[in-house]
């Protein structure tokens, strides 16, 4: 009996270990997100060069697109990078980068649920441009002088107002939840000083 625990136990130990290194498995895909992301850096180059090539042809309208253009590009790679980063960190393995002069300030005291919080705001952000583009291209269909030109200039002022609100609001529940577990120096410095 005594021989079988210790077979289970040999075999329980063996298998939780192999779970834990399955997180390895992940590895390969922050691989294939870095490299995707030369790529895009190529694409962010390809469209500048060709906004350089047309500047002086396009109106403001078409030079406002393309920037919003490379706007979102840049976006998008802030977006892989943190999934690389952030996620590798948290999921895989730690980074030591504590001691680092050059560590992000989105870093620090990053969690899976902060994670998923920066995800969430890039992905709106990233959909705010989206939307500001499509606004624009439907202002230039109708006249803006006219009142559903008028209707549509308040929309987009009234979406981005919104957008506004609830990123601030995002905002001030991350810093609540930073707040909440961070240690307590000072608590702790009170309880020293009531021991003197």
């Amino acid at each position: 009996m005594a021989n079988d625990n210790s077979t289970i136990k040999r075999f329980e130990s063996f298998f939780e270990g192999f779970i834990f290194w399955s997180r390895w498995v992940q590895a390969p895909l922050y691989t294939g997100l870095i490299i995707a992301s030369f790529f895009y850096l190529y694409k962010f180059f390809e469209e500048l060069l060709y906004m350089v090539k047309y500047t002086t042809m396009w109106n403001e309208t078409k030079m406002m697109l393309s920037i919003l253009g490379l706007v979102d590009i840049s976006m998008v790679m802030n977006l892989v990078v943190m999934v690389t980063i952030g996620g590798y960190s948290i999921f895989t393995s730690r980074i030591d980068v504590d001691m680092h002069d050059d560590k992000p300030l989105w870093l620090e005291g990053l969690d899976a649920g902060q994670l998923k919080i920066k995800l969430a705001t890039s992905l709106a952000s990233i959909s705010g441009v989206y939307l500001l583009k499509t606004f624009i291209d439907y202002r230039n269909e109708v006249q803006k002088t006219s009142p559903e030109g008028i209707v549509i200039e308040i929309v987009i002022h009234m979406v981005f107002i919104v957008s506004a609100l609830l990123l601030s609001q995002t905002e001030k529940i991350t810093h609540s939840y930073h707040a909440a577990h961070a240690p307590n120096v000072k608590s702790g410095h009170d309880d020293e000083d009531h021991e003197h």
